[in-house]
């Protein structure tokens, strides 16, 4: 009998535990933990981030450390996240683009892919990216891919929807993770800013260049060196407002988008009413343009074509084409299988050879 007793003393002992167990539980996942202190933001480590030299803005133009001005010739590859989805996120895509005479490369960030993907894994992304690009000097812009009113959170297509808060969190990510690392030489706080003719609400200039002003303080909180590049109205074209109310804050460039749609010929006048005058004062860096009229090859937009370079030329004006890649339009790639480049990319490739890393004179 006493050994019954004594078994049934610790069936109820052991019942008592895991019952007070499953309580702490319960208790401890309602209350917070004091001590776990997690710093999601934390510095890159890269191999070499001081291989190229820094580039820093004077005046309207980009130099480098020894005072020289550099222009900025190069090509768009598609989101990372696609590319790797599709098997081609691998340095042989980078050495393609170095070969085709580019001396930068644009990495689009399409806030849907940085959600899904998570920053973290992302981040792994552009570390790959950064590091292929530093071992074969080419410079590179990171771009927050989105298209629509940020103020009014209200976008052209789901996946550039975002957020306030998500922009300004992204960039607080990207410039601890690359602080210091000269590759990574500009960042593009936002592709194209638009209202869509009022389809997508309201933003006033004065509203735009405020959300700017505070992207930049807070990216240089945390590092100076990287040049900010501030997109206009109308997707990203028109830089009229800056005739009366240019962003506040130095070392800046501004970003125009001038497809050929925009306007019709004759081009230049408009173009210089539009984003050239600015040329004047600040650096100017046609991020993404293309040959989008006809089947988007050479011979249905050759008048543009050879004007906007020429320009483009004139003015000293930075630029990337859109786009490398078999799949988005205006594409430059024919096929991933057999590296072919459309006329468009023929057209831009040789542009880009014969003008790769020149000076202003």
């Amino acid at each position: 009998m006493k050994n019954i007793y004594t078994i049934v003393l610790c069936i109820l002992l052991m019942f008592t535990t895991s019952v007070y167990s499953q309580q702490k539980k319960i208790r401890s996942s309602n209350v917070v933990d004091w001590t776990v202190t997690v710093d999601p933001y934390k510095p890159g480590q890269f191999t070499n981030p001081k291989k190229l030299p820094l580039i820093s803005v004077k005046g309207n133009s980009f130099v480098l450390p020894t005072g020289d001005t550099i222009i900025f010739r190069g090509l768009a590859v598609a989101d990372p996240d696609k590319l790797d989805q599709d098997g081609q996120w691998n340095k042989q895509l980078f050495e393609f683009v170095k070969s085709c005479g580019a001396n930068i490369v644009r990495i689009p960030v399409h806030p849907i892919a940085w959600r899904v993907r998570t920053p973290e894994k992302y981040l792994n992304l552009l570390h790959q990216a950064v590091e292929w690009c530093t071992e074969l000097e080419l410079y590179v812009i990171i771009d927050w891919h989105s298209i629509g009113n940020l103020g009014m959170e209200l976008f052209q297509d789901p996946m550039y929807n975002t957020t306030k808060k998500e922009t300004y969190e992204f960039w607080r990510i990207i410039a601890i993770y690359f602080q210091g690392n000269n590759t990574v030489a500009f960042y593009e706080l936002f592709n194209e800013p638009t209202t869509y003719s009022g389809k997508l609400g309201r933003m006033s200039w004065s509203e735009w260049k405020q959300i700017n002003e505070n992207i930049i303080s807070l990216i240089r909180a945390y590092d100076e060196e990287p040049i900010p590049l501030v997109a206009g109205f109308d997707w990203g074209y028109d830089l009229t407002p800056l005739r009366i109310e240019p962003v506040q804050a130095n070392g800046i460039a501004y970003v125009t988008h001038p497809y050929p749609h925009k306007r019709t010929p004759p081009y230049e006048p408009k173009w210089d009413e539009v984003f050239g005058f600015a040329r004047e004062k600040y650096p100017i860096f046609a991020t993404e343009f293309g040959l989008i009229s006809g089947d988007h090859g050479y011979s249905d937009n050759e008048d543009y074509a050879n004007r906007i370079i020429a320009y483009f030329d004139s003015l000293h004006i930075s630029w990337t084409a859109w786009i490398l890649d078999p799949d988005w339009y205006p594409r430059l790639l024919d096929s991933w299988k057999t590296m072919k480049l459309t006329s468009s990319g023929v057209f831009f490739k040789k542009v880009l050879l014969e003008r790769n890393t020149q000076r202003e004179q």
